[in-house]
């Protein structure tokens, strides 16, 4: 209990001397293609241990949607070596967390440990690329997990298919187009073979990145991920990619839901450029500028001066290929979503049109890289930016300089990214309304 204590206390703290400091790292490959990323921190004793598979939801069938994420689930039933239910149990009997996440470009595991459980990472996270083990009772058992929480998420959460309805109108040809949760008749339509090939398709270690985090010592890292890892066999089959270029939105695609909710909403969607471009970092920052803190455009204007919204946000997608911005507002009660819609339009209309105040281009500054260092401040935080920063760009020392990116960005390119995306002509716009009282 004292450990358990001691490592919460571990997370909650974080590895704050990781924030203004270049964080160092060591990175190999194996011959079976498995990419490795060794970080070494002694200042608190805990290591992260992560694999990040270069899989998500668009590399999904049509027909077989959900399945990157239902990998998510499957993947903790255990393997030929891992008794079912045990894998929690190995790493919560040591001190430890774990987790998984998935996104539409890649799906990320990790375990949280004492730095003297390093091995037992090591030893869980192999055993998931190479001894999982793929069959009907584990598929069931989680078949009615996944299904469970689509309908706790999407289908029954008030304002839960926003993300759902937007992408599947700003997309018609990518498979971006479909949620990462996948949909309910492709969950209950798949068999054992589907899964068997998915795992064996893309669970492999040259799709894979291998990163860790912490108080460990390299040598003997690099000795245990031999054992564990190396006789792991390479791949053979090409890995798909979706190569899929969507063209722009023509025109606006306007629509209305009807959802268990008490408040209208507004959404719109803009398509953006991918993760990683110079534009990209131009939006974010608009997006920031938006909604991000009490006194952002959205929120002051809306909530607080006009009172024309419960709730405003404003967000991008990070993706891998060429992306959306979301923007969204909870209606007050009285207030008509055309109106809403039009301060919200008012807003954008301001940025295109006028230039950011020193003062706000500062404190723009200041968020963003508050952001950028809270996000390395932890060890699961630094294995998985390295592993992202691989994957995606094939350069992990972007975890040291990719905020130079950010701060690079002008008010000029802010005004310039708000009038290139940010179109009427070219968007979703979804109206979100209560569904009509049936009459008696």
């Amino acid at each position: 209990m004292r450990l358990l204590m001691f490592l919460f206390f571990c997370l909650t703290v974080g590895i704050l001397t990781a924030q203004m400091n270049k964080i160092d790292y060591v990175e190999y490959d194996l011959d079976n293609g498995l990419h490795v990323i060794l970080h070494q921190d002694a200042s608190t004793p805990i290591v992260a241990v992560s694999v990040m598979y270069h899989v998500g939801s668009k590399n999904e069938k049509p027909d077989r949607t959900g399945f990157a994420h239902f990998f998510e689930h499957l993947l903790f039933e255990g393997s030929e070596n891992i008794g079912r239910g045990e894998y929690d149990e190995y790493v919560e009997s040591a001190g430890g967390t774990l987790n998984a996440n998935t996104t539409y470009d890649r799906t990320f595991y990790y375990e949280i440990l004492p730095s003297n459980q390093t091995e037992l990472g090591l030893w869980l996270e192999s055993e998931r690329m190479l001894h999982a083990i793929v069959e009907n009772t584990g598929i069931e058992t989680q078949r009615e997990v996944v299904k469970e929480e689509r309908r706790l998420r999407v289908e029954n959460r008030p304002y839960g298919t926003i993300v759902q309805e937007a992408m599947k109108r700003a997309y018609k040809k990518h498979p971006y187009q479909w949620p990462v949760i996948g949909y309910m008749e492709h969950l209950n339509a798949a068999e054992e073979a589907d899964y068997k090939n998915f795992y064996n398709d893309f669970y492999v270690p040259n799709n894979a990145v291998l990163s860790l985090a912490g108080d460990i010592d390299i040598a003997q890292t690099k000795l245990w991920i031999e054992k564990y890892f190396g006789s792991i066999p390479k791949g053979t089959k090409p890995i798909y990619r979706p190569t899929i270029v969507e063209g722009p939105i023509d025109g606006e695609i306007r629509d209305t839901i009807y959802d268990n909710i008490q408040l209208p909403a507004v959404v719109q969607a803009y398509r953006i450029p991918a993760q990683g471009t110079d534009d990209f970092y131009a939006v974010s920052l608009l997006s920031t500028l938006l909604s991000q803190g009490g006194s952002s455009r959205l929120n002051k204007s809306l909530v607080d001066d006009q009172q024309l919204a419960l709730f405003v946000g404003a967000f991008p997608f990070e993706l891998e290929d060429p992306g959306v911005s979301l923007a969204f507002a909870i209606c007050n009660a009285g207030q008509d979503p055309s109106t809403v819609e039009a301060a919200m339009d008012a807003e954008i209309v301001k940025v295109q049109t006028e230039l950011i105040s020193d003062e706000e281009f500062q404190k723009l500054k200041n968020q963003v890289e508050n952001d950028f260092i809270s996000g390395n401040a932890r060890v699961a935080g630094i294995a998985e930016s390295l592993a992202n920063y691989h994957m995606y760009f094939g350069d992990a020392n972007l975890i040291n300089t990719e905020i130079d990116r950010y701060l690079s960005v002008t008010k000029e390119d802010i005004m310039a990214a708000a009038n290139k995306y940010f179109s009427k002509d070219s968007r979703v716009v979804l109206y979100y309304l209560p569904k009509p009282t049936a009459t008696p």
